[in-house]
């Protein structure tokens, strides 16, 4: 059985054009030409242009999927990682749910709000200790400070930035990319903007912090909770991008 690039754009909810890029760029290319030089697409296509967007819905580029795509060559296997990626994400929708109904429901019966259930668990004072013995006392009080002065949409927002980049460094990781490729190494790079917000940024605190998330469980949840592995993913990527891009 085929389908014409039409009749695939229609219900992959995409366009003929993007089918045709994917294809210029060697990631689907069609089944088979008609005289008319229509493109036709089979069940192995299919399933092929189901991983495509599936990763691109992840927020992998391209280049990064096709990387992916030549290196998964049992399509069962690759299934399975995606479903496991999409069991994950739902997960994390979920959690978000539920903290937005426990913030409706305080708000309307006029209760006082909980931080931890606002912010799925994130709080900024859990690791004041360790913090303070790394890195000195005034980096962990300049960084209260500025928490403190942030409105509540904006520490939403920035939790937020946080969760997209750990769960991407867990869509890499599952997806069989290097840490030191190009695309770990560009969510470091978001990562270590992310972390400019609150610290000074230098290869010294951003290894020591890579290295941490691997020995403290408390910190390594927030990563391997988007699969195992993703901690020491993070600290191998945080620290080849803090040798190659930082100084002390």
């Amino acid at each position: 059985m085929e389908w014409s690039i039409q009749e695939i754009a229609r219900r992959a909810g995409t366009t003929s054009r993007t089918l045709r890029h994917y294809g210029d760029v060697g990631l689907l290319e069609p089944s088979r030409k008609g005289a008319n030089g229509y493109r036709y697409y089979d069940q192995e296509a299919l399933v092929r242009l189901q991983r495509i967007l599936l990763l691109r819905e992840l927020g992998l580029p391209l280049p990064a999927i096709k990387d992916v795509l030549e290196g998964q060559r049992d399509t069962a296997a690759a299934l399975r990682t995606h479903l496991r990626l999409l069991e994950q994400e739902r997960e994390r929708i979920e959690r978000q749910i539920a903290s937005v109904r426990t913030t409706l429901r305080r708000t309307e019966e006029g209760e006082e709000l909980m931080a931890e259930e606002v912010f799925d668990g994130f709080d900024h004072t859990a690791y004041e200790e360790e913090v303070t013995e790394r890195w000195g006392r005034e980096a962990y009080e300049r960084s209260g400070r500025w928490w403190r002065g942030l409105s509540e949409a904006e520490r939403v927002r920035f939790q937020g930035v946080h969760e997209e980049i750990a769960r991407d460094y867990g869509v890499a990781r599952a997806a069989g990319l290097e840490p030191g490729g190009e695309a770990a190494q560009d969510i470091a790079r978001r990562h270590c903007a992310w972390l400019s917000a609150t610290a000074e940024v230098t290869r010294a605190y951003v290894t020591g912090l890579g290295e941490m998330y691997v020995a403290d469980p408390r910190f390594g949840r927030n990563y391997d909770r988007h699969g195992d592995g993703t901690a020491v993913f993070v600290r191998d990527a945080l620290t080849i991008y803090a040798q190659h891009r930082l100084s002390d």
